[in-house]
């Protein structure tokens, strides 16, 4: 007498009711967007949702950052500027001297947005401005530079955090695939 093995019928309106009874669900108990699913594929569609979540959240957050860093390049230019014009005193000078030479336009616009109260009167790019404004500009650009630096660090702690939970997501749908192909074979293996 040999042993003859039986596939398991496909399950049909007819028939789930039965399988059920015997084994306790079908891969019919998930539906995802109104499609019937297995568990596996029910883990796998969480763990993609999951992970395109937090791509959504990476993608304005890495372009705050690059704005954030376009901003800090041009005031790091300011301040170079604004340094230049500082040493161009004289040591001994009261702070009487209006400002010799030209700033750039770019950072004429930015000083003349962040700290107008330090310059008398701009004419074109030239700003009238004593060593005690060119101090103050200098002063206030450094501190909008490390508030900037301080922001930045902010969102690159949340960059890791968000990059940590995307790998997190994908590890988690790796274990349970590898979890359920390895129930399946050890399954194929008994019978």
């Amino acid at each position: 007498m040999s042993d003859t093995i039986q596939s398991v019928p496909l399950l049909t309106d007819d028939n789930i009711d039965l399988f059920k009874a015997r084994w306790g669900s079908t891969v019919y108990d998930y539906t995802l967007n109104g499609t019937a699913v297995d568990f596996q594929d029910l883990m796998v569609a969480v763990s993609e949702h999951r992970a395109t979540a937090v791509e959504a959240e990476v993608e304005p957050l890495a372009t705050r950052m690059r704005k954030r860093n376009e901003y800090l390049q041009k005031l790091g230019t300011a301040l170079s500027e604004a340094t230049q014009k500082q040493a161009s005193f004289k040591s001994d000078d009261a702070g009487s001297t209006t400002m010799p030479g030209w700033f750039s336009v770019e950072t004429s616009s930015l000083i003349n947005q962040l700290c107008p109260e330090f310059i008398r009167a701009w004419e074109g790019n030239k700003c009238d401005a004593t060593k005690a404004g060119v101090e103050g500009i200098i002063s206030k650009l450094k501190s909008v530079i490390d508030s900037e630096n301080n922001s930045a660090q902010t969102d690159m702690t949340r960059l890791q955090s968000l990059v940590d939970r995307r790998d997190e997501s994908y590890t988690t749908a790796t274990t349970l695939m590898t979890s359920v192909s390895d129930t399946r074979d050890n399954a194929i293996r008994n019978l």
